[in-house]
């Protein structure tokens, strides 16, 4: 089996002080599961100022620690050259503008035609990352934009600065009904307990935080502007439906399509007509992970959304 080894270079940061080896680099390292961390340390691929190291050796903080992650080559999915849409591209990171219908990550039922895909014939080295550099994920009718590392450290630094929510993500959607008010939904989102192909508001799930702000109502929706807090699956998409004001054109939570009385005939065939949920990543904010230049990226409407919208404002001036 042919192995790609990448090098980690890493001080200890003072907080990490008297903590154990293994559990300091699954903190630093947090694409890596501990097991694997911990298969690195007894095969003799980690070292501490030098030394070869031990699986609960304690830190004092500040030492050097050098890890040789060796990763499977052939858990790359193959290549395939697909035209990628590329707001931002340099050494360490590259910034996508997803459309709507593109899986991001291959899967049982999608192995080919993926994202993933697509940035390996892009950039080769990539095969080396944790699921292709990418730093996170948007479902695969969500458009919009997505953070991808090009080198070992960066992702590293990218994927904490996530954890730690220094990533500022923030999204548009057109959701069916009123909504009043701004607000924050903190909900713990998980498996659906009966359908487990879909994710649900559930007391067992993971933490989820979803921050939300009305930015213009229509007569039967509201266009909101949608700020994660975390990242769970279908995050946006349950939290909306949980307060009863689903994605518009979300096949999964969205339920029936939603019109107003007597709508323009123009509004009824765009809300008929929108198939996905109506959700777009337009905003990427965060600091560069080698240098900590702040950085921010804003991705225009897809055509689709952009004529919804257009639909709703005509309906909601012919009403008065």
């Amino acid at each position: 089996m042919v192995r790609h080894v990448v090098r980690h270079t890493l001080v200890i940061p003072p907080e990490l002080a008297g903590r154990r080896l293994d559990q300091a680099l699954a903190s630093l390292l947090p694409e890596h599961s501990r097991s694997r961390i911990k298969g690195w340390i007894e095969a003799e691929c980690v070292r501490v100022d030098g030394a070869a190291a031990r699986p609960r050796q304690r830190l004092a903080g500040g030492e050097r620690v050098e890890v040789d992650a060796a990763v499977e080559a052939e858990e790359a999915p193959a290549p395939e050259p697909m035209p990628l849409r590329i707001v931002h591209e340099e050494a360490h990171l590259i910034v996508l503008d997803k459309p709507a219908g593109l899986v991001v990550h291959p899967a049982a039922g999608n192995p080919r035609g993926t994202l993933v895909n697509a940035l390996l014939a892009h950039d080769p080295a990539l095969a080396v990352l944790p699921r292709a550099g990418l730093v996170h994920r948007l479902d695969k009718d969500t458009s919009g934009l997505l953070l991808v590392a090009r080198t070992p450290e960066a992702h590293t630094r990218l994927v904490r600065a996530m954890q730690a929510r220094a990533i500022a993500r923030t999204y548009l959607a057109v959701v069916n009904g009123v909504v009043t008010a701004g607000g924050t939904v903190d909900a713990p989102v998980g498996r659906h307990p009966v359908d487990r192909k879909r994710m649900a508001v559930v007391p067992a799930g993971r933490p989820a935080v979803t921050h939300y702000r009305v930015r213009r109502r229509f007569r039967a929706h509201t266009l909101l502007e949608v700020r994660l807090e975390t990242g769970r699956t279908h995050q946006i998409r349950v939290h909306m439906a949980h307060l009863r004001h689903p994605v518009t054109g979300d096949p999964v939570y969205g339920g029936r399509p939603r019109l107003p009385r007597d709508p323009l005939p123009a509004l009824a065939e765009r809300v008929r007509a929108m198939r996905r949920q109506a959700l777009h990543a337009a905003r990427l904010a965060f600091a560069h992970p080698l240098t900590g230049t702040p950085l921010a990226f804003a991705s225009p409407l897809p055509a689709d959304l952009a004529a919804l919208l257009e639909a709703l404002e005509e309906d909601l001036a012919a009403h008065g």
